[in-house]
């Protein structure tokens, strides 16, 4: 019995493919005279994936489901919202101009429902996975059982599968017992560049079943279907399965004519097959020869719905990219545009008048009144927005750290943790961690031996069975918080993502802490750039850093990391140096995690703390003294704000000492042997320069809006000192990181830091082969503040 649904679904196709073509073609042309930008990419994309998104969102997702969208096929996504009355005209008019809709689908940029952000590609394909290991976790500590279980669905482009962090990710959820995915591949054998090398499509589905998956392969349409039944039908069907994927795209691009010569020469006089072939006209061989699974409604619904249990399936969907427009199979027609006659050929076609481009019923041969009806039934939509929130969890006003008198800020964070894990409460209780395979080395252990790993299954630890000694008790439970990942830093950063996102997607809110050595949080930038454009919310903690990891050598050892943190929108970093400094940090950082305000910002720091964000902690295993104070309110704020003053410069100064992190000690050494040369000299303690630069810029912003008081905290700091007061900054990363601090008020600046990749030795050689040891740093302060010489001073090596 035929579907009832399939005459309005191929109306809403037609009207899907009409809308999206129309979008890019208006965008397009309203910028020809402007700036120039093109946006082919889209066009052909687009249109190899209408059939299948007009099937999946109007017919086979449901309420719970979650999509990440092939990015060009992001106007495809906003015509079906536009339909729903969820996208606008203006933003449609203006896609990818100011403030339009975006070029790939956005979480934070959109008006319309996006679940996972895509463009940068392939990290929203591994997003759904990790999204649907997410919510077993979730539902696996017994939240958010009053809602059904979602599918995480994403739509590949064939060519996406070359990137390395979708195979990463395979290998993760078959280690974790992956659930409820489908990954949908648009298979039209052609990339940006080329067309796709013969025989992939058999290792694709050899990879996804050695990783447990289920394949559905959507090759062949319905007419195909029908017409390998016919008396010659199977010698059609084994020309198609030998044929050349670059002979199928430029017969298509070519058309009916051309598909007939091409199987005559090759099939002709064989009977059967021949009378096949010319019962067709040319328009009809052409459209049966075009007629792949992947565009095939009644194909796409029985494979979709035919899937009732909740293995990963891959759907591998034969397309034509391009289907249905004139630059259909050319292999240029990535940047391939419509010309203006082509697009009056189509929207002639498809039947919409001049000046009705953009009305939601212009064109369809069903009523309207049916078409409505229809829509207001769309299972996906059903409940309005699917975005979620969860409330936010209460933080406790302060965080036992337990401090001896000498630790690191590694063992300082171990110890937190350890004690919240101890104490319990709400917040503990949310709190997930993860590592690529490096928990025990960062101080994870004693976090993990009192809350466990998780798994879906319980596994007893092995070696506390045998009676075997050992300090970590590797308890796998459904209960457990710690999620164990191999060695992949981008595995790291797309778990981070999506546990991030759980208040979201899945209405339950999550506290993620991922940590990794911070040199290696380079090999996961990509990934963790997607986190944050996301909106993403958790921690990432990378210790230990820089040279201070003085025996590792030059591959272990960060100089750049400081930098990221300033310059990554969407996270803020700090690098403190001691243990109740990082206390003060995380405790703000777990209220930071969950604001969501849309608020000006504070006047007093010029920073938009009410709108939240992800956080960035730079610690270190150099074991310090730790100060003994009084952790006062103005203390606390000075920390997080960026900066305070150790030692405060008196009146006649002639220099200040800037430090960042590990090299604190050096620093204190520094003003000592300075003082006996130089009078009142100032120690200022910056425990974050992303938020000391960012509020500085943002009142510079703010003045330059009219708001002539507007000051910062960096301003506040330094406006005391005399104009002939020299700074010396010193941190152990890049020394850009620190060397704007004299164009605040435009003081005299020496900026130490490490610039080149480390050697193996002691720290005493390292911080001294570098120039940023104590006796550096006088040198620095001699050279910002020229006088007297400084008494205690070495020659540098």
């Amino acid at each position: 019995m035929s579907d009832p649904r399939l005459p309005i679904l191929a109306e809403l196709e037609k009207k899907i493919l009409w809308l999206a073509s129309w979008t890019i073609h208006n965008a397009n042309h309203l910028r020809d005279s402007a700036d120039g930008m093109k946006v082919g990419g889209h066009q052909a994309s687009s249109a190899s994936l209408a059939t299948i998104m007009t099937a999946l969102y109007m017919a086979a997702l449901r309420p719970q489901d979650r999509v990440a969208v092939k990015p060009h096929a992001s106007p495809i996504f906003h015509a079906i919202n536009y339909l729903m009355g969820l996208q606008t005209r203006e933003k449609l008019e203006n896609f990818r101009g100011y403030k339009g809709a975006q070029s790939y689908p956005s979480r934070t940029k959109d008006i319309d429902d996006v679940d996972f952000s895509t463009g940068s590609v392939g990290l929203g394909v591994a997003q759904t996975l990790f999204s649907s290991l997410t919510q077993d976790y979730v539902r696996a500590h017994g939240w958010g059982l009053a809602r059904p279980e979602g599918r995480m669905v994403s739509l590949i482009g064939d060519a996406e599968l070359d990137e390395g962090n979708i195979f990463e990710a395979l290998m993760e959820g078959w280690k974790h017992g992956l659930r409820n995915t489908w990954w949908v591949i648009d298979y039209n054998r052609q990339s940006l560049d080329a067309v796709i090398r013969e025989g992939l499509y058999d290792r694709f589905e050899t990879m996804f079943r050695n990783f447990g998956w289920d394949v559905v392969t959507l090759k062949y349409g319905s007419l195909q279907q029908a017409a390998f039944k016919e008396k010659g039908g199977e010698r059609l069907k084994a020309w198609i399965d030998s044929c050349p994927n670059q002979l199928y795209s430029a017969l298509t691009f070519q058309g009916g004519a051309a598909w007939r010569k091409r199987l005559m020469d090759d099939l002709g006089d064989q009977g059967p097959v021949t009378q096949l072939i010319e019962r067709r006209s040319d328009a009809e061989l052409s459209k049966l020869m075009c007629n792949l699974g992947g565009h095939d409604l009644p194909s796409i619904l029985e494979a979709f719905e035919a899937i009732d249990h909740d293995r990963p399936v891959c759907f591998l969907a034969y397309t034509v990219k391009g289907f249905g427009l004139p630059l259909a199979g050319h292999k240029d027609n990535h940047a391939g545009l419509m010309t203006k006659e082509q697009m009056e050929g189509f929207r002639a076609a498809n039947g919409v008048r001049p000046g009705h481009e953009w009305d939601l019923f212009e064109g369809l041969s069903l009523p309207e009144s049916e078409i409505r009806a229809f829509l207001d039934r769309v299972p996906f939509f059903a409940e309005g927005r699917r975005r979620l929130s969860a409330p936010a969890l209460p933080v406790p006003a302060k965080l036992e750290a337990g401090i001896q008198p000498v630790m690191s800020t590694q063992m300082g964070f171990g110890k937190i943790l350890d004690e919240l894990a101890k104490a319990g409460g709400p917040l503990a209780d949310r709190i997930v961690t993860t590592a690529p395979d490096v928990t025990v080395s960062t101080n994870l252990g004693p976090w993990v031996n009192r809350r466990g790993l998780f798994a879906k299954a319980s596994m007893a630890d092995t070696f506390k069975d045998e009676r075997i000694p050992s300090m970590q008790k590797w308890e796998f439970s459904p209960k457990g918080q710690h999620v164990e990942l191999g060695i992949a830093e981008m595995n790291l950063f797309i778990n981070l993502s999506a546990l991030g996102l759980s208040h979201a997607t899945f209405g339950e809110r999550l506290i993620p802490i991922g940590t990794l050595y911070d040199p290696f949080i380079s090999r996961g930038l990509d990934a963790l750039n997607y986190a944050c454009y996301q909106d993403a919310r958790f921690m990432v903690v990378a210790t230990p850093s820089g040279v201070t990891l003085a025996p590792e050598g030059g591959a272990h050892q960060s100089i750049a990391t400081p930098l990221i943190g300033m310059s990554q929108d969407g996270l803020c970093a700090f690098e403190p140096a001691f243990v109740d400094e990082l206390a003060v940090m995380m405790r703000w950082s777990f209220a930071y995690l969950q604001k969501d305000g849309e608020g000006d910002p504070d006047e007093r720091t010029w920073l938009r703390d009410e709108t939240g964000g992800s956080v960035y902690l730079r610690l270190s295993t150099l074991q310090l003294e730790q100060p003994q104070r009084a952790m006062t309110p103005e203390l606390e704020s000075d920390i997080i704000d960026g900066a305070y003053w150790l030692r405060k410069p008196g009146p006649n100064a002639s220099v200040v000492i800037a430090y960042t992190g590990a090299v604190a000690a050096e620093a204190i050494k520094a003003v000592g042997l300075l003082g006996e040369d130089r009078r009142d000299v100032g120690l200022l303690a910056i425990t974050s320069a992303d938020r000391l630069n960012a509020g500085w810029q943002a009142a510079e912003r703010a003045r330059q809006r009219g708001n002539h008081r507007a000051t910062s905290h960096v301003e506040r700091l330094l406006g005391d000192l005399s104009r002939d007061c020299g700074i010396v900054s010193v941190l152990d990363g890049h020394p850009a990181t620190l060397a704007w601090l004299g164009s605040v008020h435009g003081h005299k600046q020496k900026a130490l830091g490490v610039e080149h990749f480390g050697q193996t030795g002691t720290v005493a050689d390292l911080y001294r082969h570098f120039g940023i040891d104590a006796n550096a740093i006088v040198h620095a302060a001699q050279a910002a503040a020229p006088g007297r010489p400084v008494r205690y001073l070495k020659a540098l090596p």
